[in-house]
């Protein structure tokens, strides 16, 4: 005895329930909860930007940069910017002018007048004085002195000997070759002289 399959009441064809696919859990609506919205990285930069160098806030200013293109300019629109940027550039200069001025007046002002600078002594020098050889006395009222200097290397201890030769004034023509003579400091007498015969210490033989 064969047993008849079951015949659906809703009258649907035998299968349909299993091809259907299964229905999905009914999800009650919830309210799209705001995320917390997070600070954006250009306000931050922009509170850290005052306490940074120019040039710095330049180069993140210029690192942000996305890329694109400015539209194309004529020559003259460039160079009507280019014044315009110069023009705005020294009215910044002028005011921050205008505004040390006004400081320094006022710290002129609380600091009163200045106090006049003490009146420069006249320096009161002790001349120096040579010793020395003649050994020229063909101009006249002029000899050529000769001044040896011994001393010994600060770092070697060598005995280093130079010389130095210094045209004096001998109003007299006292002094000849050999002498020798001590000469003094003077004011100028001529374009090679500055120096002056004192007395002469020792005749040549």
């Amino acid at each position: 005895m064969t047993q008849e399959p079951e015949s659906n009441e809703s009258g649907d064809e035998p299968g349909a329930a299993e091809a259907a696919p299964p229905e999905e859990a009914a999800t009650p609506p919830t309210a799209a909860t705001p995320e917390p919205a997070a600070k954006p990285a250009v306000q931050d930069a922009a509170a850290d930007e005052p306490a940074l160098h120019p040039k710095e806030r330049r180069r993140r200013s210029r690192s942000r940069h996305q890329g694109e293109a400015r539209p194309g300019r004529s020559h003259e629109e460039r160079q009507a910017e280019r014044a315009e940027q110069r023009r705005q550039r020294a009215e910044r200069r002028r005011a921050y002018r205008v505004r040390a001025r006004a400081k320094a007046s006022e710290r002129r002002a609380a600091a009163g007048p200045p106090e006049p600078p003490p009146a420069a002594e006249p320096a009161v020098g002790r001349p120096k004085v040579r010793q020395g050889v003649v050994v020229s006395d063909k101009a006249e009222k002029t000899i050529t002195v000769r001044i040896d200097v011994t001393r010994r290397h600060r770092m070697y201890g060598k005995v280093v000997r130079s010389s130095a030769t210094l045209h004096a004034h001998d109003e007299s023509n006292d002094a000849h070759v050999g002498d020798t003579v001590r000469i003094v400091e003077s004011r100028p007498l001529s374009r090679t002289k500055r120096w002056r015969l004192v007395e002469v210490l020792e005749r040549a033989r």
